[in-house]
């Protein structure tokens, strides 16, 4: 909002996976006002990791909230409504099912944007906050890890524009709803997820397969409780299978994740996950 925008009234409205964001603002000469600010929670993305999909509860209540909003940011006097979707909607089969419950609701149609203009968006915002010298503040270079439902965003540079910037398909709902499925978390999974961590670390292991902690020698799935293979393969080719209802089938301990229930080629929808220190 510059050059002649002064006074002028605009709002954006954010859908992401999980949550949906709105900013009414006004131009000023020393930037722009916030107006109106609003934050809720939809979850318009859940599910969508497993079936490729949107829930029509979600769309529903997704657009419920996008009525509100536009009507709120017409009556403040909003010129323009801006309206972006990401993730969820960059994923899902059925994504006009939402533009149209949108359209009825709100008279809006969101963009859905690509990770890479998100990822720079998302850089553009961080630079104006944080980035240069300001306030006694020296400046210099940036990195920006924007966590989001869906999908992480990194950028890093020092100036207006990054220097990099990548779109990862990891967010907080797809891998809650890959490793977790309480809510509280059970102290089982809790273990799980704490085992799978501590063995790769101890193996010497960058990456893991989320749900899944592999033996380098045998490329297979280690059961926390008694240390059994549950499932060993070659890459995608399954060797051997030893699950039962999502358990081990020697001690039955619980193994985190989302496995079909028949063996297959699950392996190609795991993600690569970094082990952090």
């Amino acid at each position: 909002m510059s050059g002649g925008g002064e006074g002028r009234r605009v709002a954006a409205i954010d859908v992401g996976t999980n949550t949906v964001l709105l900013l009414v603002a006004e131009g000023r000469a020393g930037g722009p006002r916030a107006l109106a600010e609003r934050a809720e929670i939809t979850r318009l993305g859940r599910g969508v990791d497993a079936a490729g999909r949107l829930e029509p509860a979600a769309i529903a209540e997704t657009a419920a909230v996008l009525g509100r909003y536009a009507a709120e940011a017409r009556a403040l006097g909003a010129e323009r409504i801006a309206c972006v979707a990401t993730s969820a909607a960059r994923d899902a089969s059925n994504g006009a099912d939402f533009f149209a419950a949108a359209r009825a609701a709100a008279g809006l149609v969101p963009e859905v944007i690509t990770g890479d203009e998100e990822a720079r968006l998302v850089w553009r915002s961080a630079w104006r906050d944080f980035g240069g010298p300001s306030d006694g503040r020296p400046g210099g270079a940036l990195a920006v890890l924007d966590v989001g439902g869906g999908s992480t965003e990194l950028s890093f540079g020092d100036g207006p524009a990054p220097r990099g910037r990548r779109s990862l398909q990891v967010g907080a709902v797809r891998l809650t709803e890959r490793l977790v499925q309480e809510d509280p978390i059970s102290p089982g999974t809790l273990a799980t997820l704490r085992a799978a961590r501590a063995i790769a670390r101890r193996e010497g292991l960058r990456y893991v397969y989320t749900g899944n902690v592999h033996d380098p020698a045998g490329d297979a799935t280690i059961c926390h409780g008694c240390g059994a293979a549950v499932i060993e393969r070659d890459w995608y080719q399954l060797l051997a299978w030893r699950l039962v209802d999502g358990a081990c089938g020697a001690c039955g301990a619980a193994i985190a994740g989302r496995f079909d229930p028949r063996p297959g080629d699950f392996g190609r929808r795991r993600l690569r996950v970094h082990i952090g220190e």
